[in-house]
């Protein structure tokens, strides 16, 4: 129990760290947009999700206070800085549930049955969390800056996020299976570790 709360500890800590980063990126990206008469409102390319809203047409251009300007797309950045902080703050919570979900889980899966409940309304709790983390970053308004060519840690956070959605929803499934299929429990705490363990390793490298 000591090394679990040392390890919550020392995961807030650098969180926190990562929170005050990523403000000082989103001022540079404000600055940069001031300074430049002429810029590219839009990047070349963003997610499918971000075009549906802020893409040229998407469904925020139709109101006055969206249309593509210099201007709005300052207030979209601003905007964007707290999506993503709001993000990082529910995968903090996230985070944190999915390890309580798994300490329950491994007593229930030990005999510990009273703790069903519990366990299940934890599920319900880190679902929730997760896909509303996950939602504010995938409908979060582009950023204007191209990513570099190569290696970056943005790239192995979306490649991470990859595998954490699907076994996030594998996880559910088999979740959903274990009542008239109680033999593939092995399989639904693989899942749910391979969930948490890349989801945990998306959030650490991204402060790096």
């Amino acid at each position: 129990m000591k090394k679990i709360k040392t390890f919550i500890i020392f995961y807030f800590l650098i969180s926190i760290s990562g929170n005050l980063l990523f403000a000082q990126n989103d001022d540079d990206l404000l600055n940069d947009l001031n300074d430049q008469s002429e810029v590219q409102l839009l990047p070349k390319k963003f997610l499918f999700t971000q075009k549906i809203l802020w893409g040229q047409k998407g469904l925020m251009r139709n109101f006055k206070a969206f249309e593509l300007t210099p201007e709005n797309r300052t207030k979209e950045l601003k905007m964007r800085g707290y999506f993503f902080k709001a993000h990082q703050t529910l995968g903090m919570l996230t985070s944190a549930g999915m390890i309580a979900q798994g300490i329950v889980g491994w007593k229930l899966y030990n005999g510990n049955y009273q703790l069903k409940g519990l366990h299940e309304g934890l599920a319900t709790g880190v679902n929730i969390a997760y896909f509303t983390t996950a939602s504010l970053a995938l409908f979060a308004p582009p950023k204007i800056i191209p990513e570099h060519k190569g290696y970056s840690s943005i790239k192995v956070h979306r490649a991470l996020a990859v595998i954490h959605l699907s076994s996030m929803i594998a996880t559910n499934v088999l979740a959903n299976m274990l009542e008239t299929n109680p033999e593939l429990r092995p399989w639904h705490r693989a899942a749910a570790f391979t969930a948490f363990g890349s989801f945990l390793a998306a959030e650490i490298i991204i402060k790096f």
